[in-house]
């Protein structure tokens, strides 16, 4: 698993069950169900590199689509919906992108 060693399976299992319906993903209640908003920042920044796929330093918009199978391959892919309210809330400086700073706050928010 990806993030052993920061999230436990259960807490992971139990965050991707609470939004498997269409529409249903809310990153504030996901981050804390997953257990990623108690974590301290050095652990949010290791969670961040997990979910940065082509390790360019920026989770750009097709990574949000994706980005409840970095947690478990058989996830659901985000709608495009959900995937653009994600990018709005955690794209601080207007970019397009979200860099760890901005997924560090998003996490904590």
């Amino acid at each position: 698993m990806a993030f052993a060693g920061i999230l436990s399976d259960a807490d992971v299992a139990a965050a991707l069950q609470a939004c498997q319906a269409a529409d249903s993903f809310n990153y504030k209640s996901f981050f804390a169900k997953v257990g990623l908003s108690a974590k301290s920042a050095d652990d949010i920044k290791k969670a961040f590199y997990v979910i940065d796929q082509d390790k360019s330093g920026f989770i750009e918009e097709e990574e949000l689509k994706l980005f409840l199978q970095t947690f478990s391959a058989s996830a659901r892919a985000l709608t495009d919906a959900e995937t653009k309210a994600f990018l709005k809330a955690g794209d601080a400086d207007g970019d397009g992108m979200i860099g760890v700073d901005e997924f560090a706050a998003l996490v904590k928010a």
